[in-house]
């Protein structure tokens, strides 16, 4: 049986150079790579490559797709802007690590649901999460929290998830700002399978973003006011090719370091989180039941009047109907058969209120000896309940 698995990895900061590039395509001679990406994917065998260790020799970004439920991106990011203490507080084993190879933390975070349909276009995922992988260098913190609760939303689509007493973990610093996600974080929300409900029963601790930090005016002055020498060394690194490197690391010490450690907020535990979730959603669901009852109560109404309307019509001349019957029955066309035995049931209904429900059915018994050899016919008679008369001789 065929299965469907995608590769990419993204080079952003540093462009692979020519050995670079030969070393990676030795581990596959049908990917599609470029100085900047690498990208395949398989319909039937495996990746020969190790992923991680791609991670940590080339590559900034990685994202793996698999048809059997499997969501997975990898980020690669200095570790002087985003220390190890830091993402551990978010790690939730296996669906949020993080791991330190050389001058670079390396997060991999994983959502898996094998039950679940497949996601039209999540492996063309890589280009909105990427925005992601900044934000955290810059120090927002958000999309290290989406992944530590898209983990633990893990456990509504499978029971054995984690372990019973994960119910009391309690959740890392909330960032602020889970109200008015980015783009990127939206992204990243979404190949997670992050659930709006949990995201939003998160977010009600979140405290809105203060005044933007990256104002045009105070960035400026700050720019103005560093020293000659690492205004100089900075440039030439952008000429160097390293300008990602340095707007992050510039906007780090700009905005300065995430302080999660005086955080006083409340935290709640795994069990509150998910817990209110659940009655979110089943309120809303029963909401929404209430409300098909009541518009289809509705519709039951207007059908009901239609009806009413109709037998009305009928009423006033019976025998119009009985001639649009024959007509129907003689197109021997299964959809007229059944306009044929709806107008009998208004003919019937009309009967029994008149009080001369034998009329009709003599009248219907006539009927149904005139067209007995019409099979399909007679087993719509049936279905209806229709009296059938007495027996064809």
């Amino acid at each position: 049986m065929s299965s469907y698995q995608y590769y990419e990895f993204l080079a952003v900061d540093r462009p692979l150079d020519e050995r670079q590039q030969a070393e990676v395509r030795a581990l596959s001679t049908r990917a599609r790579i470029t100085a900047t990406s690498f990208t395949n994917e398989y319909h039937w065998g495996d990746f020969g490559g190790d992923p991680h260790a791609m991670m940590r020799r080339y590559y900034d970004a990685h994202l793996y797709v698999t048809s059997w439920g499997t969501h997975q991106v990898m980020l690669r990011l200095p570790r002087t802007l985003l220390p190890l203490k830091v993402a551990e507080r978010y790690c939730v084993d296996p669906h949020v690590t993080a791991e330190v190879s050389g001058k670079h933390l390396i997060l991999d975070l994983t959502s898996q649901d094998e039950g679940g349909d497949w996601d039209e276009g999540a492996d063309d995922s890589l280009s909105a999460i990427i925005g992601a992988r900044t934000e955290l260098a810059t120090g927002d913190l958000r999309p290290l929290y989406l992944a530590w609760l898209a983990a633990y939303g893990t456990w509504e689509r499978d029971e054995d998830a984690f372990d019973q007493d994960e119910d009391d973990e309690l959740e890392p610093p909330v960032p602020a700002g889970l109200r008015s996600l980015t783009a990127s974080q939206r992204a990243l929300a979404d190949f997670l399978r992050l659930d709006p409900d949990l995201l939003n029963v998160a977010a009600q601790t979140s405290p809105p973003l203060t005044e933007t930090k990256d104002d045009s005016t105070r960035l400026a002055k700050w720019i103005e006011e560093l020293p000659a020498r690492e205004g100089k060394a900075l440039l030439l690194r952008v000429a160097q090719g390293q300008g990602p490197q340095v707007q992050m690391e510039l906007l780090r010490r700009f905005r300065g370091a995430p302080d999660t450690a005086t955080d006083d907020r409340p935290r709640r535990t795994v069990a509150e989180l998910l817990d209110t979730a659940a009655a979110i959603r089943n309120e809303r669901e029963r909401r929404a039941e209430v409300a098909r009852a009541a518009q289809e109560a509705r519709r039951e109404q207007q059908r009901a009047a239609a009806r009413e309307k109709r037998l009305d019509a009928i009423a006033r001349d019976p025998e119009i109907t009985w001639t649009r019957i024959d007509e129907l029955i003689d197109t021997r066309k299964p959809s007229d058969y059944d306009k044929a035995v709806e107008l009998l049931k208004d003919l019937q209904v009309i009967a029994e209120r008149a009080g001369i429900p034998q009329e009709f059915t003599e009248r219907f018994a006539l009927l149904h000896r005139k067209h007995h050899r019409k099979p399909s016919l007679i087993a719509r008679f049936d279905r209806a309940a229709l009296p059938a008369g007495r027996p064809v001789p």
